[in-house]
Order: C-alpha cells, then structure tokens, then sequence
C-alpha cells in the first residue's frame, strides 16, 4: 500500500473526513514536539506548543491554500508558537516566576548508558540554552531538522545571509562551549 500524501489528507479532511486529520497528526506530532523541543529547551513549553499546534491546525487546515508544502506551514506554526513560548518564558524569568525544566530519560534499560546519554544531553541542552534565541533557531533548524538555509528562510522570513551570519555564530558558540564542559 502507498503511503498517504499530504496533500491527499488535506483535501479528504477539507471534504469532511476527520479522520485524515487524525493521520495528519500522526505522521507530523512528533516532529512538531521535536521542533518545540529544541526551541523552548524544555518538555512542558514544548507538549504545550504541540498542542496549540494542532489546534491551529484543526482550525486553520480548512483554509491551507497548497501554496508551500504542508510540512512548511506546520513548521511555521511550530516555529511561531515556540519562539512565544520562549518569549513568555523570558519575561515570567525576568519577574522571578518558577519555570521548571522537565527530564526525559532514554529507555535503553541500561543504567551506565541512560546515564551517559542523559549526560550528553543536558549537556545539549545546556548549551543550546546559552545560546541567543536567533542563533538557537537556525541551529536547530540546520542541525537537528536538517533544512536548507533556502527552507530556513521560507520559515522565518529572513534572508539567507542572516541567517548564514546567526548560523555561524551559534557553530562558534557552540563550539566554545562544549569543549568549556568537557
């Protein structure tokens, strides 16, 4: 059997079939959290942002005008939700309000190398943290979403050589601070 396109999805749940919608969610819900994930630096900002992505999918999905692809436009609604997050989070950070980061714990059942892997990762994390939002974003994008600075610049709306210029400061920035927690 093939593989349901996007575009098929999206027209069966324009015609009223909810339950492409429910595929839809299945095939992009992880990659949406993966995408919140990296921005906000955290799993409860990121479950919430999949979760006002998806609302706005539900309700924005019905008027999807095929012009980009779908992936792009989930992207962009992840992408724009994330960076709020954050934003929100700056400003409760600034009034001294408590925001707590939530663990994920690998589930190799091997303690020594959930341990190690959990290492690694807050280490990840820790640095990604460091970095200033606009460089957080293009990293992320280009390193852990794999996307061309050309699909980058679809997303967000700025130029490749900006966001070339952020990638490299965070490359820089990153570099420096990983080798400082070794």
């Amino acid at each position: 059997m093939e593989p349901e396109k996007d575009i098929d999805l999206v027209k069966a749940f324009i015609d009223g079939d909810e339950s492409a919608f429910n595929r839809l969610v299945f095939m992009y819900q992880k990659k949406i959290y993966h995408i919140a994930r990296n921005i906000t630096g955290n799993h409860l900002d990121a479950d919430e942002v999949t979760q006002e992505v998806l609302i706005v999918m539900y309700s924005k999905l019905k008027d999807f005008r095929f012009e980009a692809g779908l992936y792009t436009w989930i992207y962009r609604i992840t992408y724009t939700r994330a960076i709020n997050q954050v934003r929100k989070n700056s400003v409760r950070k600034f009034f001294s309000l408590d925001d707590e980061s939530a663990q994920e714990l690998t589930s190799s059942g091997n303690f020594v190398h959930e341990y190690e892997n959990r290492e690694k990762i807050d280490r990840i994390r820790t640095v990604m943290d460091e970095l200033p939002v606009k460089q957080r974003e293009v990293f992320t994008l280009r390193n852990f979403e794999n996307l061309t600075y050309e699909e980058i610049s679809s997303i967000t709306g700025k130029t490749v050589g900006a966001l070339k210029a952020n990638y490299f400061h965070a490359l820089k920035k990153v570099t420096e601070l990983m080798n400082e927690n070794r």
